[in-house]
């Protein structure tokens, strides 16, 4: 009978008690498989590995880096102006295309990477029952009905039916998001339970922390959970950004603009001025090329570029160049909680003592911090002392944690639970070596599940003997009769002990609770009777969580004051998702939607969900899938964060994908456009900032290069009107073109962001790269170069100069118009008539030098001359081109005032 078949008819594994998987699965459980019912097997379900994706070839990757209609206007321009026996301009054109395809074809194979990452997750090799003997195997070998056997440290192999377990803990947050180590048992579950509640399961890819089992498989390869995973990344459509979408749009847009005028200018030349055929396709070719913007892919790639450079100085390694636009633009930010919200490092908060409760400051495995004691007006702090140091001292001693340090880093070596134990028992000014020395251990109950505690002998050097108890408060609680407090020890007040585990747990924390026997002088074994036996006095009652990192509620709060809503979307339980989400500041009325509400939703009604609420618990990868995908088709961009495995399709999915650098797996990493070195979600804030001003200095650029293309396209097209000789010739066009993107424009990469850049809500995910705005600020220069370089023509001309000459005053206009203009677009909006103003940017008169020896040769070294058919100019000339400059610079400096007057009537300049 096939897997899939066993499935159907069977019903969930998890939910069947274990006789009944094994049966299923027709294997004995006391000798496993024999080697020919294993091979019989493999050769039914095949190899337990993920199957390999199907892939275009390397050459085919590269040639569809070439399908856009951008580039294709590119190649002719290359190919125009490679007839035109322009080779170094056809080259740089081609260069730009070709370093762009390298670029995109380098990053293409990200998807594919992903993929890899999972299934480099499946663990090497396994300890199998075969033939009656216990025998390693490599793990692609094992089949549906193997014995397999866990022990603390095994990456387990494939998806088992726990059948045996001893003190199993599980950890599954690449899995499941569960910020802690889960508790397995064989005992079998509701069928309907998420992933993460389904304690009789041990799933592939998933790493045992604690204890021992014996499993039998059923599953294996793409039938596992992580299979399922890796086949839904593979199927996971992958968007572009707002900014790839826009250059589409902006790319087929001027094509037609490009031909129709080009059309025109050929039509009207031809049957209304009576040019030859051949006369009217140069001036057409001659439009065209000015019209379109060569240097524009470059200058966006290099404008990238930077901003990639100053987000890595901000803990944001970008992938994929969109994304460092895209990130400025997400009105939406959707973050796995472990891990990226918080440090994925358990950590003691509370202690509740008999007549004293405590709180614990400082986070994560580093032992800083301190206790404050809780007062009705507040708090204060205090030095541990009485039944706290009491219950530290138990924390410490029963605890088989180490946490050290390494360099400035602190590492956990054993449980979250009991790390976060041994760490506030650290605060408390204990030290580990000493505490052991003093009172070492005789003897150790370890911690099972069906026992729900861990309990520890010990005996100090003069023979006094006590136990130390630790386990799930219920549990505790039974086997205390007394209690302690700051007077002494007294009777136990259930009432009140039940009282704090509501409250702690209320606030999402997980409950633990301490208690010592001091009558064990005589004891040097530790046995279950002596324990369950009672007699124990309650110390105290921990409450831990995973606490939020600090910087990430500054973070939630900058966002939101951006405009962007933050989301958290976890697999951890609702409680503990609530209680996180309120500390976070998500919002004042939080509440958690959990996967079982979401199932029952449809498209529409999880939309509508999707929109309305900021914390999701108990999530699934295809919950945070569909929710990503739901706020999408409500128009949102969506950056999605993540470390887990769980997380790499909903990350592949979103416009933006943030894994975390040093905890995230690798699979999220290869999913992601971007990597947090510092696993910090502050430094995604910071990231929105940058890429915010990249996407402002992208629209500068834009509106400062393509006045230049429609004043040259003006003066051609001006000319085939006026039936005149051409002002400028296409090879002193891509000159200018050249220059322009080179120099001048190259500056406007390097602005700092505006004041108010953090301030501004979302842009709208369909807003026009080219705005209302920003076209008539195009047209409205552009009709200034058309007139500075038209006339100067006509001025030289009527002056009876040569045409060279008056060409060359044209282009030397155009230019210098130019270069004044860019201190205009260092701001749309506010006057440049400042220090700032003129001088913040250095870069800007750097440009301006450049452009200015590169002007210089253009006008008077003789082999540029012999190339573009210029000619030298005398000082007269230069200072009518200066003067046109600075009228440029006044007259878009009075526009801008008018439109900030219109905006604001009491504002003034």
């Amino acid at each position: 009978m096939s897997q899939d078949t066993v499935r159907q008819s069977h019903g969930p594994h998890h939910a069947s008690p274990p006789e009944a998987v094994v049966r299923r699965m027709d294997v004995d459980p006391r000798s496993g498989l024999s080697s020919a019912e294993a091979r019989a097997r493999r050769d039914l379900h095949g190899p337990n590995a993920l199957p390999a994706s199907a892939r275009r070839s390397a050459f085919e990757r590269f040639l569809l880096q070439f399908h856009d209609i951008l580039i294709y206007v590119l190649l002719a321009a290359g190919a125009i102006t490679a007839v035109l026996g322009h080779w170094i301009d056809s080259g740089v054109i081609f260069g730009v295309v070709v370093i762009n395809a390298i670029i995109g074809f380098v990053q293409e194979g990200k998807a594919e990477r992903a993929l890899d990452a999972i299934r480099d997750m499946l663990s090497p090799r396994a300890q199998v029952l075969r033939d009656g003997h216990r025998r390693e195997v490599p793990a692609e070998e094992l089949v549906p009905g193997d014995i397999v056997f866990l022990a603390s440290g095994d990456k387990v192999p494939a998806d088992l039916r726990l059948v045996e377990v001893r003190s199993l803990r599980v950890e599954e947050a690449a899995l499941t998001g569960e910020s802690v180590p889960v508790d397995k048992a064989p005992d079998p579950v509701g069928r309907d339970v998420p992933l993460g509640d389904r304690a009789s399961m041990a799933y592939s890819g998933t790493l045992v922390a604690y204890g021992q089992a014996t499993g039998v498989v059923v599953a294996t390869g793409a039938k596992t959970e992580i299979g399922r995973i890796s086949e839904m990344l593979g199927k996971v459509e992958e968007l572009t950004t707002p900014l790839l979408r826009q250059l589409a749009a902006f790319g087929r847009t001027l094509t037609w603009v490009i031909l129709g005028v080009a059309a025109f200018a050929f039509a009207f030349g031809t049957l209304v001025r009576d040019y030859s055929a051949g006369e009217m396709f140069l001036a057409a070719v001659g439009l065209a090329v000015a019209a379109i913007p060569e240097g524009l892919p470059a200058i966006m790639t290099i404008t990238l570029a930077i901003g990639v450079q100053r987000m890595a100085a901000r803990n944001a390694i970008i992938r994929r160049l969109p994304s460092v636009e895209a990130l400025g633009s997400v009105t939406v930010i959707c973050s796995d909680k472990t891990g990226t919200l918080t440090r994925n490092e358990m950590t003691v908060q509370r202690v509740a003592c008999a007549d004293r409760q405590y709180v614990v400051t400082g986070s994560g495995y580093i032992p800083h911090g301190g206790f404050e004691e809780r007062l009705d007006e507040g708090s204060r702090a205090i030095e541990p002392a009485g039944a706290l140091l009491d219950s530290a001292r138990a924390a410490m001693l029963c605890n088989d944690a180490h946490v050290r340090r390494e360099g400035e880093d602190w590492t956990l070596a054993g449980d979250p639970t009991e790390g976060a134990l041994l760490v506030m028992a650290m605060k408390a000014g204990l030290d580990g070596g000493f505490e052991r020395e003093a009172l070492p251990r005789t003897d150790v109950i370890p911690f099972e599940s069906e026992h729900r505690f861990m309990a520890t002998l010990h005996h100090d050097h003069e023979g006094h003997g006590r136990i130390y108890l630790k386990g799930a408060p219920e549990r505790v609680l039974e086997l205390c009769a007394r209690a302690r407090s700051e007077a002494g020890d007294g009777e136990l007040d259930i009432a009140y002990w039940h009282a704090r585990m509501h409250e702690i747990a209320a606030d999402g924390m997980r409950l633990l609770a301490v208690a010592v026997r001091e009558d064990a002088d005589a004891m040097r074994e530790l046995c279950f009777a002596d324990v369950e036996g009672g007699g124990f006095t309650l110390l105290a009652l921990f409450g831990l969580s995973d606490p939020p990192r600090e910087e990430a509620v500054e973070a939630v709060a900058r966002c939101r004051a951006a405009g962007i809503r933050v989301k958290m979307i976890t697999g951890d339980h609702a409680a503990t998702a609530r209680a996180i989400g309120v500390r976070l500041g998500l919002d004042e009325r939080v509440q958690a939607i959990t996967g079982a509400d979401l199932e029952k939703m449809d498209d529409a009604a999880l939309a509508q969900a999707a929109a309305d609420n900021e914390v999701f618990a108990r999530a699934s990868p295809e919950h945070k899938l569909r929710l990503v995908t739901a706020l999408q088709s409500r128009g949102e961009v969506v950056a999605m964060t993540g470390d887990g495995v769980n997380d790499a399709p909903a990350l592949k999915r979103a416009e933006v994908g943030v894994a975390m650098g040093n905890k995230g797996t690798e699979a999220a990493k290869e999913a992601a456009e971007v990597v947090l070195a510092d696993d910090n979600f502050a430094s995604i804030a910071a990231a929105v900032e940058e890429g915010r001003t990249v996407y402002d200095n992208l629209r500068k650029a834009i509106a400062f290069i393509l006045p230049t293309n429609l004043g040259q396209g003006g003066i051609v097209l001006c000319a085939v009107l006026l039936g005149i000789t051409m002002p400028i010739t296409p090879a002193q066009i891509l000159w200018v073109n050249m220059i322009t993107a080179v120099t001048l424009a190259l500056a406007l990469a390097f602005e700092q962001p505006e004041r108010d850049i953090m301030r501004r809500p979302p842009r709208a995910a369909d807003a026009s790269l080219l705005d209302r705005f920003v076209l008539w600020r195009i047209f409205f220069v552009g009709v200034l170069l058309v007139a500075g370089g038209m006339g100067f023509f006509l001025w030289e001309i009527d002056r009876g100069q040569s045409l060279e000459l008056a060409r060359t005053a044209a282009v030397n206009a155009v230019l210098v118009g130019e270069a004044f203009y860019l201190f205009n677009m260092r701001s749309f909006r506010e006057s440049v008539f400042s220090r700032e103003g003129l001088t913040g940017n250095r870069y800007v008169w750097l440009a301006i030098g450049l452009m200015a020896l590169a002007q210089l040769a253009f006008t008077y070294a003789p082999f540029m001359h012999a190339l573009f058919g210029s000619a030298a100019l005398d000082a007269a000339t230069w200072l009518r081109v200066l003067a046109f400059g600075v009228v440029v610079l006044i007259v878009v400096e009075l526009e801008k005032l008018v439109v900030r007057l219109r905006a604001d009537p009491k504002s003034n300049a």
